[in-house]
Parts: structure tokens; C-alpha cells; sequence
């Protein structure tokens, strides 16, 4: 038996079962969710047909658990979500449409964190589209991912060519936002860039979509001189590279010459002939948008301009009482002595 051929067999077979076990997994979630619907649904019939109050769903829940016993999903709670989630949606057509192909969890989590309707759509898609944990669908809600896309000041419309210029566009966000860092009231930018790498997948998944890590403090020579570049990226879907730049201070109409230049340098040294143009992200403290539309008006290079958000969710008051990593590891070795 030829071991290649063996091995082609093997690897056609294997692609087959897992897509057949992930369409069976989609075609479970799918019933199960039109079950709930259903059950919801002829809860809120009864409850309007006999007058009943809200007291039936503790009885059902009941009876329900004790003639099918080892059957999850039926507590008192979970049947009143059921109610809830066909009051949202009293027309099945748009069940099989987006709703049905999101787990219970995420619709459940969708419909009391966010009460529009399109909105909520909105999101329902993006957890679709990027396959999304619970844990990250809660995330981006709590960070409001819809008001920060394709909300940065940048030159796109003149710099690149559509759709490129809308997709760009759409990439970025305003503000990125890293409460993932424990950073003290003393950070500098290279603090900033050390701790973004030890926390690169959090730091991935608040790119976005597509971003692939090359490298930080990325080395280029120039002539005689030697540059660095803070952070580089290869984009998937843009097929381009991402420069980041980042400055822990309000922004100054200098940074934008600065990064036009890594950007220049990119596009000769390191771009392949059939990448798209680099693009460079100048992540700042601050920033006035007037000023940052000035300082891009005559830049040749696509660049956008968005600030970072450190320690997001915590009131000033707490910032600066927070201890440092140094600070805890001094207390810990008292502790071990």
C-alpha cells in the first residue's frame, strides 16, 4: 500500500466526517432553537387563551423535569427565557434567517444586553462571521464594537482605491480599547508594546478580523540609518501590511510624517509586488480630529488615527490606587519570607 495515497485517502476521509459533524452540529443548534421558540410560543398562547400569570412557569418547569428526568435545559428560568425569546421574534420566518444559527447562550445574551432590534442583528452577524465565544460576543457588546468601527480619521477615500479605501475603513475603530493591560499612572510607549505582546490574543481579537502578527520594534534599514517600527502586521484580507504606531501622548501633525515615512519604507523593503499598500494605524493618547484631518490631507500614504483606551471600566479615583506588577511581587516575596 502506497503510503501517499494512503494518506490522501485518509485526509479526504477525515474532512468529510468533521463537515458532516459540523453541519450535523448547526442542523442540532437550529432545532433545538425553533424548540425553544415553540415552547415559548405556546407558553405566551396559554398564558393569553386562560389568563394565566407568570406562576405557570415554575409548575411546568416542574412537572417538566420530573416526567423527563436527565433532560437539561428546562429549569424555570430557562422557560421563561424561552417566553422572552418568542415575544422578541413572534414570527418564525426570521428564525432560520440568522437567529437560529447562533447557540441559546448568544441569543439569550443578545436580547438582554441589546433591546434594538437591528442592532442586535448587527451583532448576531459579526458573532456568525467571526465565531465568536459567548465570552467575546459579551466583550464587544460591553466595548460597543458597533459605535467604534470605521470610526477613526483617516485618508483612505484619497489614498486607496474603492472597495479597498471602504474595507480599510471598516477595519479600523476609534477608540481601541486595552483594559487587558496593567499598566501604573508612569507607563511609557515601549511599557505599552511589551505588555501588548504578552497579551497578544487579546490584542488580536481588538484588532479584529484578519490581522496576523509579524513582529515588534521591527528592524529596517534605510541608507546608513537603522529604524524601528513599533509593531507590524500582514492582513489577510486586505493583503497588506499594518504598521502600528504607538504614542502614549495627544497627537502632534509630526507622528503622521514620521509613520508616511515607515510606511514609504515598507512599500520598498518589505512589500511584494502583488501586496496591496501598506497601511499604517497611529494609536495615540488623544486627539483632536481637525488637527488629524489637516496633518493627513496632503499624506500620500493610507494611514488612520485613533486613540487607545487603558483601564477603561475603572473610575479615575481607583486608577491610580491600583498596585503595579512590581509592587504585588514585592508584597508576595514579604509574604514567602
Amino acid at each position: 500500500m502506497e503510503l501517499l495515497a494512503y494518506q490522501s485517502l485518509f485526509s479526504d476521509i477525515k474532512q468529510k466526517i468533521q463537515r458532516s459533524q459540523i453541519k450535523a452540529a448547526v442542523a442540532v443548534n437550529s432545532e433545538m432553537i425553533l424548540l425553544y421558540w415553540e415552547i415559548g410560543k405556546s407558553i405566551a398562547e396559554k398564558q393569553s387563551q386562560e389568563g394565566w400569570s407568570a406562576g405557570v412557569i415554575p409548575q411546568l418547569s416542574k412537572d417538566l423535569q420530573k416526567d423527563l428526568p436527565g433532560t437539561k435545559g428546562f429549569s424555570e428560568r430557562n422557560l421563561g427565557r424561552m417566553l422572552a425569546f418568542y415575544r422578541e421574534y413572534p414570527e418564525a420566518s426570521i428564525l432560520p434567517q440568522l437567529v437560529a444559527k447562533l447557540p441559546w447562550g448568544h441569543n439569550i445574551l443578545l436580547i438582554e444586553k441589546i433591546k434594538e432590534k437591528e442592532l442586535r442583528f448587527w451583532y448576531a452577524e459579526q458573532c456568525i462571521a467571526n465565531n465568536w465565544s459567548r465570552d467575546i460576543l459579551d466583550t464587544q457588546i460591553k466595548t460597543n464594537l458597533f459605535g467604534r468601527i470605521g470610526n477613526s480619521v483617516n485618508n483612505f477615500e484619497e489614498t486607496l482605491p474603492a472597495p479597498l479605501s471602504d474595507l480599510a475603513n471598516q477595519t479600523l475603530k476609534d477608540p481601541y480599547i486595552f483594559d487587558f493591560l496593567t499598566l501604573d499612572a508612569q507607563h511609557r510607549e515601549r511599557d505599552i508594546e511589551k505588555q501588548l505582546i504578552q497579551h497578544i490574543t487579546q490584542f488580536l481579537l481588538e484588532l479584529g478580523k484578519g490581522f496576523a502578527f509579524i513582529g515588534n520594534q521591527y528592524h529596517l534599514k534605510v541608507a546608513e540609518s537603522d529604524y524601528y517600527l513599533d509593531l507590524l502586521f500582514f492582513h489577510t484580507r486586505l493583503k497588506c501590511y499594518v504598521v502600528i504606531e504607538l504614542k502614549n501622548t495627544r497627537f502632534i501633525p509630526e507622528y503622521a510624517g514620521k509613520l508616511n515615512f515607515y510606511l514609504s519604507a515598507v512599500d520598498s523593503l518589505v512589500k511584494d509586488v502583488a501586496d496591496n499598500p501598506t497601511i499604517g494605524i497611529l494609536l495615540c493618547k488623544d486627539k483632536s480630529n481637525i488637527e488629524v484631518e489637516f496633518a493627513l490631507r496632503d499624506i500620500n500614504k493610507p494611514m488612520g488615527v485613533s486613540e487607545l483606551k487603558l483601564v477603561e471600566n475603572l473610575p479615575d479615583n481607583l486608577k491610580s490606587s491600583l498596585p503595579t506588577i512590581e509592587e504585588i511581587e514585592v508584597e508576595f516575596d514579604k509574604m514567602k519570607k
